[in-house]
């Protein structure tokens, strides 16, 4: 199995695959409240089939080349994620999206994790608008969109029912030639 470093703190980036269900499920049992605010996942994740569904929707995906999950590991457990929720290569437009468990919060885990898939989108796939979609709501989604660099393209009012109440989604964006400059060029 491949691990990508994501700094100085030991946390790495690596694949995140069916036969990871039992981990996966445990992680989504830590953090199911504080991951559950703002998306689904932690819905939808909720015993062993379940996970191992999951995950192997995004195995198809990445067969498929229209999607992509990540696990983010510090300390060899598994405290997060990353992905591309939809990726379609013939546009050149992917989608990308997290979650932490509340011990892996507020140290900047998914910015570098962020990093490097959107590194990898742009540079070997030629992806060339990623996308960040998330609830108003959830400031710290919103800040992990401003430190990526990303634009504030709007509002979807009112367009995502989580747990029987409605939230606007807010769209953001960065095209290819704003993170190739934002990354001084190395993407």
């Amino acid at each position: 199995m491949f691990a990508v470093p994501l700094g100085e703190d030991g946390a790495e980036l690596g694949p995140l695959e069916p036969w990871h269900a039992e981990e996966f499920l445990g992680h989504m049992d830590r953090g199911r409240e504080f991951i559950g605010r703002h998306v689904g996942l932690a819905d939808a994740v909720t015993d062993l089939a379940s996970a191992r569904a999951f995950l192997e929707t995004y195995a198809r995906k990445a067969a498929e080349d229209t999607g992509r999950i990540y696990g983010i590991r510090s300390g060899g457990k598994l405290v997060g994620g990353v992905l591309f929720r939809v990726m379609d290569v013939g546009q050149g437009v992917a989608e990308a999206g997290c979650w932490l468990e509340p011990s892996a919060a507020g140290r900047g885990l998914v910015t570098r994790a962020l990093h490097v898939i959107i590194d990898w989108a742009v540079q070997e796939r030629g992806i060339h608008r990623v996308e960040w979609h998330a609830s108003s709501a959830n400031e710290p989604s919103l800040n992990v969109a401003r430190r990526l660099g990303m634009t504030r393209d709007g509002v979807l009012r009112e367009s995502y029912l989580h747990r029987g109440r409605r939230a606007d989604m807010e769209v953001w964006s960065v095209l290819a030639p704003e993170w190739r400059e934002l990354r001084g060029g190395r993407a």
